[in-house]
């Protein structure tokens, strides 16, 4: 039987650290319908787990969000065999209790991206997934119970909403987010949570808070420069706090892979176009995420 790949998409940071800790690491180039993805993805083993890395930004982390290839990025972890996913991604806090560095366990999104590929199934018909649990509730409570294990304060839910950017938001936006019941605000969760559940993976996002967005005003109106510092030092510590929570997860004899979750079998109801209408050439194209 094929071993099932558990697959994490993170930052340059998080994965120049998990490199350190991956057996048998070697570097798949991976073509896609929907081109190349951010880069070579790696491969090896942590623990039990046959495990892959994807940069989401690229080396040198060259693309900004809204240029991220997210349809070849899943594309690609698909085609390798990844049946789970697990994400990480910086983001702006929009609560006080919420602290920079913390982590959260994603359990809901608002999307207001709107220059991205969302989906497969462009010019293949029409094709409806059910998003009303966008992330893996099964994943997210392995997470959520090997985060009681190891010391650090992670929050076990928290709504993510996802801006275009480049830019950051304006106080007013902020202010707005925050009364639409948001909790962290951030530029690359979407669309690939959607396009992960049309792909028939499992997944789950763990959100690592570098600072408060902008409805919360700093204390003395700090230099630019000591607060850019102060950011990348947030991120750094959230960034080796979820590097702890992912090796605990990956080494823990948790079941990460299960056939029988709905996220396996997203597909079954979703094509509502009549198949003798749908291209022979479209099929064969996509026949990896039916898999």
């Amino acid at each position: 039987m094929e071993e099932k790949l558990v697959s994490i998409i993170g930052g340059t940071g998080l994965g120049d650290a998990l490199a350190e800790h991956i057996a048998d690491s070697h570097f798949c180039d991976i073509d896609t319908p929907f081109g190349k993805p951010s880069a070579a993805v790696m491969v090896g083993r942590l623990g039990e787990n046959k495990i892959a890395f994807l940069n989401r930004h690229g080396k040198g982390h060259k693309l900004s969000p809204s240029e991220v290839p997210f349809a070849a990025n899943i594309f690609a972890l698909k085609k390798l065999g990844t049946h789970a996913i697990i994400a990480s991604g910086a983001v702006g806090s929009l609560r006080e209790e919420i602290s920079p560095g913390d982590l959260v366990i994603v359990d809901q999104f608002i999307d207001k991206t709107f220059k991205r590929q969302s989906t497969f199934f462009s010019g293949y018909g029409a094709v409806h997934c059910e998003m009303a649990e966008p992330t893996c509730s099964r994943l997210r409570k392995v997470l959520c119970s090997e985060a009681e294990k190891i010391d650090v304060k992670t929050h076990p839910k928290g709504t993510y909403v996802c801006m275009e950017g480049p830019q950051f938001s304006t106080q007013a936006e902020s202010l707005m987010h925050k009364g639409w019941g948001g909790d962290l605000i951030g530029m690359t969760a979407m669309p690939e949570t959607k396009l992960a559940r049309e792909a028939q993976i499992c997944y789950a996002l763990i959100a690592l808070p570098s600072d408060y967005d902008c409805w919360r005003r700093q204390e003395n109106e700090k230099d630019k420069q000591a607060l850019l510092e102060e950011i990348i030092e947030n991120l750094q510590t959230a960034t080796n706090n979820c590097l702890k929570l992912i090796e605990a997860v990956l080494t823990s004899d948790s079941k990460l892979v299960c056939e029988d979750c709905s996220c396996r079998k997203s597909l079954n109801l979703a094509v509502w176009t009549d198949q003798k209408r749908i291209e022979s050439s479209d099929k064969e194209r996509l026949e990896v995420l039916f898999e």
